[in-house]
């Protein structure tokens, strides 16, 4: 492989470009799929016996796939080790993500975390095998905080969970 870390220069990725799906290693097959079918509420839309499944929102085909075929009956790894953080799932209003806050709090799924980023408003918590799981939604862009320059101005202060509780309004396909 190439060095491309000198004296090339920088292209961005498309701006169109998004994370399609996450793909993960699971433990126990039937456990992960109720924690993200019956907790979080993504459809399953394939299942490949015992050892794999995949579901997805609104008719997608997949945004998160889960295997057993390298990590049936595995443990997590552990700290300090290499590894996925978190996987990430934005929610399209906030309206939604107090919907997702109201089913974890309905499931007992403890919390780690709620933050307010300025740009968007995040929970975060942990699947059955310990991976890291983020339920966000961005606010609009016109909103995000910017410094006079105009540059980006994240930060990181405690989310209101019962503002956000507030603004739930049970948002449902319809058929």
């Amino acid at each position: 492989m190439e060095d491309c870390s000198q004296g090339v220069p920088a292209t961005p990725v498309h701006p169109d470009t998004v994370i399609g799906h996450v793909h993960l290693k699971v433990a126990d097959l039937e456990r992960s799929i109720r924690f993200y079918s019956d907790v979080l509420g993504f459809e399953v839309t394939q299942g490949l016996g015992a050892s794999a499944a995949f579901l997805g929102a609104g008719g997608y085909h997949h945004h998160i796939g889960l295997n057993t075929w390298e990590s049936k009956g595995g443990s997590p790894p552990p700290p300090g080790s290499t590894g996925l953080y978190h996987v990430a799932f934005r929610y399209p209003h906030r309206a939604a993500l107090a919907d997702a806050l109201h089913r974890l709090r309905e499931c007992s799924v403890p919390l780690e975390g709620a933050a307010d980023h300025g740009v968007s408003e995040a929970l975060y918590l942990r699947d059955p095998d310990g991976n890291g799981v983020e339920l966000y939604w961005d606010r609009p862009r016109e909103e995000w905080p910017r410094a006079a320059d105009g540059s980006l101005q994240m930060y990181t202060l405690p989310l209101d969970l019962e503002g956000l509780s507030g603004a739930r309004t049970l948002h449902r396909r319809t058929p």
